[in-house]
């Protein structure tokens, strides 16, 4: 008697990869996405952070952070698991102009993105806000209170990042892992309320 071939690698009792989604998060300089990155992932973040030195004088703008003193050179990696069935991963963009090439290459498969802004230096954030609307995918903004500092009101600072209404915005301070988890829940209410929208 022939034997029955298994319909799936579930009925075989083959382990199968958790599905994977991948959340990008950008912002300018030093508006702290190393530090959501950090803040939210399960697992010790990959960090790719290097030493300001002479060479970036004139290069990197450090106005309103000019006492940071590393950055960002190629990517920030966490990870989140949902449940057995579903891995978040984050990638955090590096934020200075001469690294945003490759923000084409992070940007691949990304389901959605969250946006962080720091109210000293809004202007800092538009080239993210444009990357993410110029493709298409959809975002959230974080409005990072750096030591529950803040001098607008979300309305103005919604109009002074020209937000569609429909993108949703929240402030808080991203050190801290709760903020980060509501901004993670706000991208998927976000994308499913896209995703449930009449098309047309």
């Amino acid at each position: 008697m022939a034997t029955p071939h298994p319909s799936s690698a579930a009925d075989a009792g083959v382990a199968t990869a958790p599905a994977a989604v991948k959340i990008l998060i950008a912002g300018g300089f030093g508006v702290g996405k190393t530090t959501l990155v950090g803040s939210v992932s399960e697992v010790a973040p990959l960090r790719t952070e290097e030493y300001l030195t002479r060479a970036s004088v004139g290069v990197d703008d450090l106005s309103g952070v000019d006492q940071k003193d590393t950055t960002t050179v190629a990517l920030d990696f966490g990870r989140i698991t949902v449940s057995p069935d579903l891995v978040v991963y984050l990638f955090g963009t590096p934020g200075q102009e001469r690294f945003w090439f490759m923000w084409n290459d992070l940007v691949n498969g990304a389901l959605g993105g969250i946006v962080i802004a720091d109210t000293r230096r809004l202007d800092t954030s538009f080239a993210s806000i444009d990357f993410f609307e110029s493709r298409g995918i959809p975002f959230v903004v974080a409005i990072n209170c750096f030591h529950s500092h803040n001098t607008r009101t979300p309305d103005e600072i919604r109009a002074a990042l020209d937000l569609d209404p429909q993108v949703p915005m929240l402030l808080g301070d991203v050190r801290e892992r709760a903020f980060g988890r509501d901004l993670l829940l706000a991208l998927v209410d976000h994308l499913m309320d896209l995703s449930a929208a009449p098309v047309g």
